[in-house]
């Protein structure tokens, strides 16, 4: 499916339902819970491999609006330790961060010997919204294109092993998103003026974009494409793609053994009213 329109895409081979001209099937739920259940154990045996060697990763997650990159987030880390993986999702910049370079207030974040880092968005703010909605002047963002790439190598040389993934999705599934996001009260928060403006402006979106990928691009530090029409098909790729990229091997966890616990000693605990509890609401459950 192109970033730039809906197109055609794909057709899966089926007896049952076919799927509409220009959409793949969506993958079956209990397909799609089982592989991506295997998929976040993998993850856990990889956190265990970057933990003992001290290995260092930054993920970037980029795309469109309602793309699908905070649920792919959501799913990679759900069983992982945020003291090993963190999420970093920056604000727009302070007054004094707009003087600094501008790499500068993302360096702090890097990663750690034995850290995963995954990146909601991270310095390509400056060649997309950046760029489309005017916050930066063209000698700012030509610096960045020129210095990006630059900036990736040295990460890359020191050891650190760069992954970037760009979720695309079509011009008519964004909009369906937005509109469902619209009237749910649970996911309104999602919506913002700047996000409701990206529809108005898509094809100043897809040119940024297009000029982003053809000068940042590179053998050092390529983007890959995650097609996000379906996102659950797009979390199992993109999972996959990053469990793939990077050189783990299953380690055997070291053994546990749980003590026994010590005769007791005379301890008395102090009487239940003396502490405040939380009403059982949980009560009213009960059948």
């Amino acid at each position: 499916m192109s970033d730039t329109a809906a197109g055609t895409g794909t057709k899966t081979q089926a007896k049952a339902k076919k799927p509409k001209p220009g959409k793949r099937r969506k993958l079956d739920k209990a397909a799609y819970e089982a592989e991506l259940l295997r998929l976040q154990a993998e993850l856990v045996d990889m956190q265990q491999w970057v933990k003992t060697t001290g290995t260092r990763i930054v993920v970037i997650f980029e795309g469109r609006d309602a793309a699908g990159k905070g649920s792919a987030i959501k799913r990679v880390t759900q069983y992982l330790n945020p003291r090993i993986c963190r999420v970093v999702a920056l604000p727009a910049p302070t007054e004094r961060q707009k003087t600094q370079w501008y790499f500068q207030r993302y360096v702090e974040y890097l990663p750690a010997a034995g850290e995963i880092v995954l990146l909601d968005r991270s310095w390509y703010n400056r060649g997309g919204v950046e760029r489309v909605m005017g916050f930066c002047t063209d000698d700012e963002y030509e610096r960045f294109l020129r210095q990006a790439p630059a900036f990736e190598n040295m990460l890359v040389e020191d050891g650190i092993i760069l992954l970037k993934y760009w979720f695309s999705v079509s011009d008519v599934e964004q909009e369906a998103r937005f509109r469902s996001r619209a009237t749910d009260p649970m996911r309104q928060w999602k919506l913002s003026p700047m996000d409701l403006e990206s529809i108005t402006k898509w094809e100043d979106y897809s040119r940024a974009k297009d000029e982003m990928f053809a000068r940042t691009d590179t053998e050092v530090a390529p983007w890959y494409t995650v097609e996000s029409e379906d996102k659950k098909r797009s979390r199992i790729n993109m999972i996959s793609h990053l469990l793939s990229s990077v050189p783990y091997t299953k380690l055997d966890p070291p053994a546990v053994e749980v003590p026994e616990r010590p005769a007791p000693t005379g301890y008395a605990r102090p009487p239940r009213e003396a502490a405040r509890y939380v009403p059982d609401v949980a009560a009213a459950l009960e059948k």
